[in-house]
């Protein structure tokens, strides 16, 4: 992946070292400027509808709560997961240390960015673009307390994504998910998790699962999850149309996708699986939702909430 020399964030968090939700996370648990000039509107022809293309969404979500869907185009603030009393520090917001692997955080979310504000004003709306907070051990949320074990998360409280940028070590060491696309894939799903939020996703799940036995409850998270990892997958498609992506890149984020599958984790914690139990999906299903999204770059390719999965 060729990301130095490329535009960081600013929209970053350094809480490291300050001691200190719902980990809707990729593994326990959540203006335009593209260089080169490309357009979004020139990919299939198309600019594209929030409502329109997520309709079959909502649709879902309306019968499910018989709430209006035009009302949730845009999340409200405070929609969370679960829910959370604490609210975040501020801390020094300055980034402290400009390490490799920092830098390479803060190209990414800069890519996203990029890409989300492209698909966002080809509809004539802006894309309010999230904060990524570094932590190191432990961190406190909108969401509430968490800890480095949890794994990367995005919390709808506060619109922030959070990660200790030591899970790359665990990613690679643990699950056996090496390369730089594959560290990207994870940014770029608790992203997607973002977007859910602004569409009115993850509020309208927030408030069925309080009717919800935790069996369907896990259902119904795993719809939110494989759709978080598709619209990573929208993500590497522009990605790739800029020239960033080499050859094995697409390799490397499919086998992340695979290696943190409910299943595949389950045997190795514990030696057997239980279906029932998933709230992320297989790595079966993990690794043909970002496929879907990486090939297509559409949003309707990205509709969980119909059919099987």
């Amino acid at each position: 992946m060729r990301w130095q020399g490329r535009r960081q964030s600013d929209n970053v968090e350094d809480q490291r070292g300050e001691g200190g939700g719902f980990p809707g996370g990729i593994g326990r648990g959540g203006g335009f400027r593209l260089p080169g000039g490309s357009g979004f509107r020139t990919a299939r022809g198309g600019g594209f509808s929030g409502i329109v293309i997520l309709a079959a969404i909502f649709l879902f979500l309306k019968f499910c709560t018989s709430i209006d869907p035009m009302q949730i185009l845009v999340g409200e603030g405070g929609g969370q997961l679960v829910p959370g009393q604490s609210q975040a520090p501020s801390g020094d917001t300055s980034v402290k240390n400009d390490d490799q692997m920092t830098q390479f955080a803060r190209t990414v979310l800069a890519e996203t960015e990029d890409v989300w504000s492209g698909i966002f004003q080809a509809e004539g709306q802006t894309y309010p673009a999230p904060t990524m907070v570094l932590f190191s051990g432990q961190v406190r949320s909108a969401c509430g307390f968490a800890s480095a074990a949890s794994g990367p998360f995005y919390c709808p409280g506060d619109k922030k994504l959070y990660i200790d940028l030591s899970f790359y070590d665990e990613l690679e060491q643990k699950f056996g998910a090496s390369g730089d696309f594959a560290q990207a894939y994870v940014l770029a799903h608790e992203v997607g998790h973002h977007v859910q939020n602004l569409i009115g996703v993850l509020p309208k799940f927030n408030a069925m699962r309080q009717n919800m036995s935790q069996a369907d409850a896990n259902s119904m998270s795993v719809r939110v999850e494989l759709q978080a990892d598709c619209f990573a997958g929208i993500w590497g498609h522009f990605t790739k149309q800029q020239g960033i992506l080499e050859a094995g890149d697409l390799e490397e984020a499919l086998n992340a996708a695979q290696q943190i599958g409910d299943d595949n984790i389950q045997r190795r914690t514990q030696g057997y699986v239980v279906p029932e139990s998933f709230n992320h999906g297989t790595s079966a299903q993990r690794a043909n939702w970002f496929k879907r999204g990486f090939d297509s770059g559409k949003l309707e390719s990205c509709d969980t909430f119909s059919g099987n999965i």
